[in-house]
């Protein structure tokens, strides 16, 4: 099996610029008047522990998915861990698709009916995930190339406006962990690493790479929330609807033959939004497929977006989708610590049982 570490650094880091750059800054504004830096860490470090902490446990059932090392612990195990991860999957479609469909109306489509972009978005995002894991990781590769430079550009473009000043001061304390929107913003940190536990069976990677990739999204989970801060401060920022956003709105490039590089901005992360609603797509038909085997994944597929797609109308305006991002949390944190934990687990004792056969 060849090994495509890249394929997955890539497809790592441009599913988590998709959902750094939209809400996650407004959570952490919200969750504290100062000392941004603190919430940020926290989250960056449980990432990291975690992350950690899942690809070893993988390592320890080399080509094997989540789904089958549930499977062979046992039915009941099976059932603890797998449910909530294809419910979790389906309420990230779900959410995604509602939220990012309303971000495009407000930001730069507001004559177009909602129903046409939230069809579009599943639409695509079906097709390419109907293709195989194979040619998502491909396709990941090529928006990479073609939109990851432009994001950079943008990002360090950004500081165009910043104040240092409205950093200090740097105090900071752990009235965050109170707040609800901090634990709605770990949904830029808990929804892109579970897929290192799917496609085990089909491509082989590093675990240092994806640390590699895990670290060279630092500045933009800091500086996401910053940009904003520094260049309107926070009594402003806090008021702003995509903060990042408004502060990409405000930079100004004289020798760009383009008046506004948002909008290049946001179809670039767009883009990443549907690849990563192709790969969620993907992991929860696997799922599917593995208690269904008699229903063809291509069905499965269509019966999923389109109950995603139906499910949408049910959700009338934002404050309802903010409501949506609360009630997952649960599911959230149990995906964050409870996979990883339990894969861990379940391989130092695999380990054990056969060091014990051996003896």
């Amino acid at each position: 099996m060849a090994d495509k570490s890249l394929h997955v650094m890539l497809m790592y880091i441009i599913s988590h610029l998709g959902l750094i750059f939209f809400m996650y800054p407004g959570n952490i504004i919200s969750s504290t008047s100062q000392g941004h830096w603190l919430p940020i860490l926290v989250g960056i470090l449980i990432h990291f522990i975690f992350i950690f902490i899942y690809m070893k446990g993988l390592s320890y059932f080399p080509k094997k998915d989540i789904i089958r090392i549930y499977s062979e612990v046992g039915k009941g195990t099976a059932i603890l861990f797998i449910v909530p991860v294809f419910l979790y999957f389906s309420m990230i479609l779900l959410i995604t698709v509602r939220a990012y469909s309303e971000i495009i109306t407000i930001v730069f489509l507001s004559e177009t009916p909602l129903w046409a972009i939230m069809l579009l978005m599943i639409s695509i995002s079906a097709y390419i995930a109907s293709k195989g894991v194979e040619v998502i990781f491909r396709t990941g590769l090529l928006l990479a190339i073609l939109f990851l430079p432009i994001i950079i550009f943008i990002f360090f473009t950004s500081f165009q406006n910043v104040d240092w000043r409205y950093a200090i001061p740097f105090d900071a304390n752990f009235g965050f962990l109170t707040k609800r929107t901090y634990y709605e913003g770990f949904f830029a940190f808990s929804g892109g690493f579970l897929f290192l536990g799917f496609v085990q069976p089909y491509l082989s990677y590093k675990r240092k790479h994806v640390l590699w990739a895990a670290a060279f999204l630092i500045p933009f989970f800091i500086f996401s929330v910053y940009v904003p801060v520094l260049t309107f401060g926070q009594a402003t920022s806090s008021t702003t609807f995509l903060p990042y956003v408004v502060a990409v709105d405000a930079i100004n490039i004289n020798w760009l033959m383009f008046d506004r590089v948002t909008m290049f901005f946001l179809l670039s992360l767009i883009s990443f939004i549907m690849l990563f609603l192709a790969l969620v797509s993907w992991k929860a038909i696997r799922i599917l497929s593995h208690y269904l085997p008699s229903i063809r994944p291509v069905k499965l597929l269509i019966a999923l977006s389109a109950a995603v797609f139906f499910s949408c109308f049910l959700i009338p305006d934002w404050k309802d989708v903010e409501k949506l991002f609360w009630w997952n949390t649960f599911l959230r944190f149990y995906v964050l610590v409870a996979i990883p934990l339990s894969i861990f687990f379940f391989g130092l004792r695999m380990k054990g049982k056969d060091s014990n056969e051996t003896v």
